[in-house]
């Protein structure tokens, strides 16, 4: 048996293969997600959903913190954290919104996406808010 012929011969059996195995892959893809399954999308947009709900957390304290009703420190480093999370979990939350290919339920993580997108921007006035109220008490 040459090599060619032998050569041949496997690429007639694997195109074979996956010639049969390719409906059996979409009928696999097809399946619905059960709704406590985690996937890499509900992964994705839980942690930016989580980060933009800590950036409201800790803005919403470096606020009260910079007007003088918490502590005695300015609130400048909790406005810059606020910042910064509310922008990442924007930022994720907007790739997992833009990659998510179904709606609700699905598995892409989609409802998170826009939770993370509507907290976010809060948790970014709410920083910003502090920063500017930190540099006119300074």
């Amino acid at each position: 048996m040459s090599v060619r012929h032998l050569l041949a011969t496997a690429a007639a059996a694997l195109l074979g293969i996956l010639g049969l195995a390719t409906p059996a892959a979409a009928h696999v893809l097809v399946q619905p997600v059960g709704a406590y399954t985690l996937t890499a999308g509900r992964l994705w947009s839980a942690v930016a959903a989580l980060l933009g709900l800590a950036g409201v957390v800790i803005g919403g304290l470096a606020l009260a913190r910079s007007a003088g009703r918490i502590g005695t420190g300015n609130g400048r480093r909790g406005a810059i954290v606020a910042l910064a999370a509310g922008l990442v979990g924007v930022v994720i939350g907007g790739l997992v919104v833009a990659a998510a290919e179904g709606g609700p339920g699905t598995g892409y993580g989609i409802v998170g996406g826009y939770v993370a997108l509507v907290v976010g921007p809060i948790a970014m006035v709410l920083g910003g808010l502090a920063l500017a109220r930190s540099r006119h008490t300074a």
